[in-house]
């Protein structure tokens, strides 16, 4: 970048063409009056920002950088004394502060530029999550879960110590509880914050619609992973049971979020084996359909029906296997044929 100097000089008086009307301008012209170090014939218009030397053109500026190697950036990093400290030396750091922050995030999300996430401590909590009946998954580096995660296996005791958020949505609060044992039960986790007198002070007043709920109005959810953002679904945990026994045949991504619902509310989380029951009870109600259309029209239902119907099951439904529901369209296919006869 090429710093330009120039000033405003004496005024010059310009006419405009009609008679007895003058218009002023500023006639520029430039600070420095001295000649171009490049070529030295020139009045120099530009100054490089690097060593401050003086050009006329872009023709000298090139020659100049390459006779003595200057690369024309400003030196970000030049000692300002404190009588020459201004606004623009402050801004000037502002902005080198600006890059480096800049700079330092962009490294930190090039995965390739870090190394590998799955180090020894990560492949013995996978191997240690699979004994005990859990599939515990990591995020790649520069991911903001895998950077606060703080949870960590000891193999000394075969225990871990998680890293464990909570949720708490009826009072829009968030904590975050971090080396806690496996073999503590929900409740004492929880002790700390909705406890009617063993809860902290501080807590207890932002989470007083828990409080006053006490403990057996509580229920405690955790996400099902690995399912579409427009499908959620839900486990329920149970507060007497330690975290190891509630974390059991679930996926965990780097540690368990816990969502504090007040039994009022709970009917918002659909868990997924209230899902899997609902699924047979849907097909059961289109069969009955299929059996009123088949009575009324005496025909049977085509391939074509069978995909509509498949089409019109809600997404995140589970079906039955199919054994069942082709033998009662075999009956309806025997009676329809019975009626024809």
């Amino acid at each position: 970048m090429l710093a330009v100097e120039s000033a405003t000089d004496a005024s010059e008086v310009k006419h405009t063409g009609s008679p007895g009307v003058e218009e002023t301008r500023g006639k520029k012209r430039k600070i420095s009056l001295q000649s171009c170090e490049a070529c030295g014939t020139e009045e120099a218009k530009y100054r490089c920002p690097a060593c401050l030397k003086h050009s006329c053109s872009l023709f000298c500026v090139k020659k100049h950088k390459s006779e003595s190697g200057c690369t024309g950036a400003r030196d970000k990093t030049a000692f300002a004394p404190i009588s020459k400290f201004d606004e623009m030396n402050m801004l000037s750091d502002y902005r080198f502060l600006e890059d480096t922050a800049r700079v330092a995030d962009s490294v930190s999300r090039d995965f390739g530029h870090l190394p590998h996430h799955r180090s020894q401590k990560v492949r013995i909590m996978k191997r240690a999550a699979y004994k005990f009946s859990m599939e515990l998954k990591f995020l790649p580096n520069g991911f903001t879960k895998r950077r606060e995660n703080s949870t960590f296996f000891q193999k000394g005791l075969q225990q871990f110590f998680w890293h464990v958020k909570l949720l708490f949505p009826q009072s829009s609060s968030e904590y975050t509880e971090r080396r806690v044992p496996d073999n503590r039960t929900l409740k004492e986790i929880l002790t700390p914050y909705i406890h009617p007198t063993e809860s902290e002070p501080v807590k207890r007043q932002k989470l007083k619609m828990y409080v006053h709920a006490t403990f057996e109005n509580v229920c405690v959810f955790m996400k099902v992973e690995n399912r579409r953002s427009n499908s959620l679904r839900y486990h329920e945990l149970s507060l007497l049971e330690t975290l190891q026994d509630n974390l059991r045949n679930k996926t965990i991504i780097e540690y368990p979020v816990l969502h504090v619902v007040l039994s009022d509310h709970a009917q918002n989380y659909v868990l997924e084996q209230e899902a899997a029951d609902r699924g047979p009870g849907v097909v059961e109600v289109r069969e009955v359909f299929v059996e009123t259309r088949t009575e009324e029209s005496k025909t049977v239902p085509t391939k074509d029906d069978d995909d509509d119907d498949d089409d019109d099951i809600e997404e995140g439904e589970i079906r039955d296997d199919d054994d069942e529901h082709s033998d009662h369209r075999g009956d309806l296919a025997d009676n329809s044929s019975n009626g024809k006869d």
